[in-house]
């Protein structure tokens, strides 16, 4: 049932701009998936969903990555430093907390982009609309990964 439901939300997705759980849940309940909110974003987070911005104002929700992409790794990372130039503005370090401000709408995929880079000194990011906070190991690491970031968007 999980996997039915989960291919079934993959093609919506694919074919429909849904900008919100309330959108996804009800076609899901449209084609027969009797569905709560929570399911939906248990369902969200499982698939790696994100939001990119439309225009307009509109978000809708995108895959980070394809699974043909997941099994070749420097087409995985291009597409994440692809994300991470689409929507970077800014990065400032204050001691061991990073912000980044991001075009509104994208902070949650470019702190999903940034998290996949398994970089070591980062111990995980928060993503809010057009923010994200950093955290990182040591007071030291801050500028170290501000210069990461920026030498990333100078790549591909």
């Amino acid at each position: 049932m999980k996997k039915n439901r989960q291919e079934k939300i993959k093609e919506l997705i694919r074919n429909h701009e849904i900008e919100t759980q309330e959108e996804l849940a009800a076609y899901l309940n449209e084609a027969g998936y009797q569905v709560t909110q929570a399911t939906v974003s248990r369902d969200i987070r499982e698939l790696k969903l994100s939001k990119m911005a439309i225009g307009s104002g509109r978000q809708k929700y995108i895959f980070l990555f394809s699974e043909v992409e997941a099994a070749e790794p420097r087409l995985l990372e291009e597409k994440f430093i692809s994300v991470l130039k689409s929507g970077f503005i800014s990065v400032e370090a204050a001691g061991n907390i990073i912000v980044v401000k991001t075009v509104a709408g994208m902070a949650m995929a470019v702190a999903a982009a940034i998290d996949t880079m398994k970089w070591d000194k980062i111990l995980g990011c928060i993503a809010g609309d057009d923010t994200i906070m950093i955290a990182v190991r040591s007071p030291n690491d801050g500028n170290t990964v501000c210069e990461k970031i920026y030498e990333t968007l100078e790549r591909i």
